[in-house]
């Protein structure tokens, strides 16, 4: 048999939680006043600088995460596509767009068939400015996709299988 006493039935739940919260509450407040009594976790921990189960910054600990799971290109290119306009300049960021970045190729939509162009004449020095930010060889190459014509494919109603516009001159 067990030397607790019995738990009325009427404490259950939320009750007995409550009564051990209160419980851990005064026995603290016990510990902590006497003298020669151990200090809190708190001041135990802080004895001890350098201690691997120290608290660590939020940065500190997502910056060991990225490394720990070999995210760091991935997170250095989400970082270039958001500073895009800083390192290819206003006038090339005005017109050119990344799309993605996928084993070495990233992927710009240009605004114009002139400024795809453009681009394809400019992308080696592109990439040269890229891999300063991202570390050696991480672009390989760009791929430049210009916009696309018009689409004949207007409303909710449309012939799904047929020739389009031309079906109806002949």
């Amino acid at each position: 048999m067990s030397s607790d006493p019995p738990i009325p039935e009427e404490n259950t739940g939320i009750d007995l939680a409550r009564s051990a919260l209160a419980e851990a509450r005064a026995s603290a407040r016990e510990r902590m006043g006497k003298p020669g009594a151990k200090g809190s976790r708190r001041t135990q921990r802080a004895a001890r600088p350098g201690d691997a189960r120290d608290p660590a910054t939020f940065g500190d600990a997502l910056l060991g995460l990225i490394s720990e799971r070999g995210w760091e290109v991935p997170v250095a290119v989400g970082d270039v596509m958001d500073r895009w306009a800083e390192i290819v300049g206003a006038d090339i960021a005005a017109h050119a767009e990344p799309l993605s970045f996928d084993e070495g190729v990233l992927a710009v939509q240009a605004s114009s068939t002139a400024w795809a162009t453009q681009l394809r004449l400019l992308s080696p020095d592109i990439v040269r400015r890229l891999n300063v930010e991202l570390g050696h060889g991480t672009v390989i190459r760009i791929e430049v996709k210009a916009p696309s014509g018009p689409s004949w494919r207007k409303g909710r109603l449309r012939v799904q299988d047929g020739r389009g516009p031309r079906d109806t001159y002949g």
